[in-house]
């Protein structure tokens, strides 16, 4: 007979079910979020944790802030675009921010212009994202899709890296990474997620991660338990002694 220990058996049985039925509840959307869309509960826990990692990811004070070394710097970059389509579009945002001699060619995109002032335009489209405000970036740039405008400026100032490092302009190179990295990046994976503070939900944040580490434990004495009824439970093998 397959089961050698009814009582472990019954109990692994139980523990798997009951995690099989709350795993289906969790997956279902019986939750809502604070403009009433229906959210499963993974999605809730999702969004609680972006709105949390939101919260402790603005930079863009300190990214201001770096811009006063590269004030004034001209610089003349030429890239390619990894996505040639978006060059129509970085043309006209480097032009809104008093780049000259710009130049789109099948993809590639040739300006001139004050680093200062172009990384200070993308900071500013970045903090509006960050807060959510799609509108005064889309009015900016004529109506154009103010994440589009976000992704133009990724893609043309993320090779520029590399054509400011071969000209020896290392720390201006540096400034656009952070530009990048610190003001570019949040504002757009983090647009139309609302920021929270961790100090503002400690007692959510803790039952969440209570729960976790329970309900993980939950499904491994389940296993385990199953496992004892079958007789594959471990035992300590017994010390073979010398004649």
């Amino acid at each position: 007979m397959l089961i050698h220990e009814k009582a472990p058996f019954m109990r692994g049985s139980l523990l798997l079910v009951s995690f099989l039925v709350l795993f289906f509840v969790l997956l279902t959307p019986i939750m809502r979020d604070e403009k009433g869309n229906h959210l499963t509960g993974l999605q809730y826990a999702d969004n609680v944790f972006n709105e949390l990692s939101k919260g402790s990811s603005y930079f863009i004070p300190a990214v201001r802030k770096s811009l006063s070394s590269v004030n004034g710097k001209i610089v003349t970059v030429s890239v390619n675009l990894k996505k040639a389509d978006l060059a129509p579009v970085a043309v006209m945002a480097l032009e809104k921010a008093g780049a000259t001699d710009v130049k789109n060619e099948n993809g590639k995109v040739t300006f001139t212009g004050d680093l200062g002032a172009l990384l200070a335009s993308v900071t500013d489209d970045a903090d509006h994202l960050y807060h959510n405000e799609a509108e005064p970036v889309a009015k900016k740039y004529d109506g154009e899709n103010a994440l589009k405008v976000t992704s133009a400026w990724w893609y043309t100032l993320s090779p520029a890296i590399k054509e400011l490092q071969k000209q020896r302009l290392i720390s201006e190179a540096q400034v656009v990474d952070q530009v990048l990295r610190r003001a570019v990046e949040p504002g757009n994976n983090f647009y139309s997620v609302t920021p929270t503070k961790v100090s503002d939900h400690v007692v959510l944040l803790a039952a969440m991660l209570i729960f976790y580490v329970i309900y993980t434990l939950w499904y491994g004495f389940a296993i385990f338990e199953l496992f004892e009824g079958v007789g594959l439970a471990m035992t300590k093998s017994k010390v073979k002694q010398e004649s």
